[in-house]
C-alpha cells in the first residue's frame, strides 16, 4: 500500500536556490574554489542544504557582476568589499538603466551615512533611502547618470 504525500509544487523564481556549487561554477566559468573564496570573503551568501551550497539565479547574476568588477574594472576583492560598504552594487558597476531596472540580483549592503537609531532596521532603511535621494540629487547637479533604484 502506497501512501500519498501531499506535495506542494513551488514555482522557481530568481531567488530560488537550484544550482549546486559545481553547476554554478560551470555557469559562470570559474572553479568551485573561487565561489568558496567569494563566500569566505562575504561577497556571496548561497543558501545551504545541510553543508551543501545551493545557488539561485540571482546569485549567478551577482557572481557575474563580481567577475566583471575584478577582471574588467581591475577591482580587488577587498576593494569590492569596501566599495559595497559605501554604495549599492548598481552604483559601483555603473549599470545602464536598461540593465539596472529589471535586475533582481541587487546588492545593497552599504552602511547609511545618515544619522539613525542603532539597531533599528526601519531607521536603517529610512537612512538608506535618504542617502540614495541625496546621491541622486548630487549626481543630477554634477551631470552624472544614475539608475532609478
Amino acid at each position: 500500500m502506497r501512501s500519498k504525500k501531499n506535495v506542494e509544487i513551488q514555482p522557481i523564481t530568481s531567488e530560488t536556490p537550484v544550482y549546486s556549487i559545481g553547476v554554478a561554477a560551470q555557469i559562470v566559468g570559474v572553479h568551485p574554489r573561487t565561489l568558496r573564496i567569494y563566500e569566505d570573503e562575504g561577497l556571496i551568501k548561497p543558501a545551504r542544504n545541510g553543508n551543501r551550497r545551493i545557488f539561485s539565479p540571482n546569485d549567478i547574476t551577482w557572481i557575474g557582476c563580481i567577475r566583471t568588477m575584478i577582471h574588467e574594472e581591475g577591482i580587488s576583492i577587498p576593494g569590492i568589499k569596501k566599495l559595497l560598504r559605501y554604495a549599492p552594487c548598481w552604483e559601483i558597476t555603473d549599470c545602464p538603466k536598461e540593465v539596472c531596472e529589471p535586475c533582481t540580483a541587487r546588492v545593497d549592503i552599504s552602511v547609511p551615512k545618515s544619522l539613525r537609531l542603532a539597531g533599528d532596521p526601519e531607521a536603517e532603511r529610512r537612512a538608506k533611502q535618504k542617502d540614495a535621494a541625496l546621491r541622486k540629487k548630487q549626481n543630477a547637479k554634477t551631470g552624472k547618470k544614475t539608475s532609478s533604484r
